[in-house]
């Protein structure tokens, strides 16, 4: 059975993965109060691509991550059952479908070691200079004047071909992301993308310099009080090849770490890495 053949009151088999996957999506459509044409309006693609996926036939991953994104749905999560469903033998729109019974785009022809079109189509070999455990910097959210440093691992995900980052040793932990990274052709910037339930982060960093040093800015939103609101502040990764004597935690002005963190914070935006704009509030005419 496809994603989306929904089982009817005749059939009393149990119910599959794909049949929950095709339940997860029209619940978060009844959820928004989107119908299938409104769906297909909002993730820009025909509404007969919606009919296909809701019916287990095949799509390609830039359609589902379209729906999930448009429904907050976790993007990974849904791909992981729906990459299982059963042939449905149909190309969406004139172009490429995901193959039956395909695993990962490794089982779609790409060896594992392509990434998906949308996230680049950047190689394995291309991308070996960025693999390996950054030294992270950004200020404290709710005390700008302290540093958060962590750990940030990057590696290749063979099973659905791209980079991956990791952050460990958090002193606030249970907030640590896992994403993917997005390498946008003839771009000096990279894209550290982690979605959970529609909540997306995003950090756009340079490429690394000869040092191994990566420098951008991350969005994000942040609790003050009872409520989440939006933040933006500068973030350093810089390469490291032991973490032994590397300092890391919620760093203060008074330890000794301090002022070498903060100088690197600084250079990102003297340097050009990153513009933080605010709007000059006027008085009335």
């Amino acid at each position: 059975m496809g994603l989306g053949q929904m089982r009817t009151s005749g059939n009393k088999g149990p119910a599959t993965a794909q049949d929950r996957a095709v339940s997860i999506i029209r619940t978060a459509m009844i959820e928004k109060k989107i119908n299938q044409a409104e769906l297909a309006d909002a993730a820009d693609c025909h509404e007969k691509t919606v009919q296909n996926l809701l019916a287990g036939k095949s799509v390609r991953e830039q359609t589902l991550f379209d729906v999930c994104m448009v429904l907050g749905l976790d993007y990974e999560a849904l791909r992981a059952t729906y990459a299982n469903a059963k042939p449905g033998g149909v190309a969406i729109t004139g172009e490429r479908a995901l193959p039956p019974a395909a695993a990962s785009p490794a089982s779609a022809g790409m060896g594992g070691d392509i990434a998906p079109v949308y996230m680049g189509a950047y190689t394995r070999d291309g991308v070996d200079h960025y693999i390996g455990s950054y030294l992270t910097l950004r200020p404290n959210f709710a005390r700008a004047d302290h540093i958060m440093a962590y750990r940030t691992d990057i590696a290749w995900d063979a099973a659905w071909p791209s980079l991956t980052f990791d952050e460990r040793d958090r002193p606030d932990a249970d907030y640590a992301h896992r994403g993917r990274v997005y390498i946008p052709a003839s771009s000096m910037y990279i894209h550290l993308v982690s979605l959970t339930k529609g909540a997306m982060r995003m950090i756009v960093a340079s490429q690394p310099d000869r040092l191994g040093t990566m420098r951008g800015i991350i969005t994000t939103q942040h609790k003050a009080g009872a409520m989440l609101v939006p933040v933006a502040t500068p973030i350093v990764y810089a390469r490291r090849a032991s973490f032994d004597a590397v300092h890391l935690g919620e760093i203060t002005p008074t330890e000794p770490a301090y002022d070498a963190y903060h100088a690197m914070l600084r250079e990102t935006v003297d340097e050009g890495y990153a513009r933080l704009l605010t709007v000059a509030i006027r008085p009335p005419k």
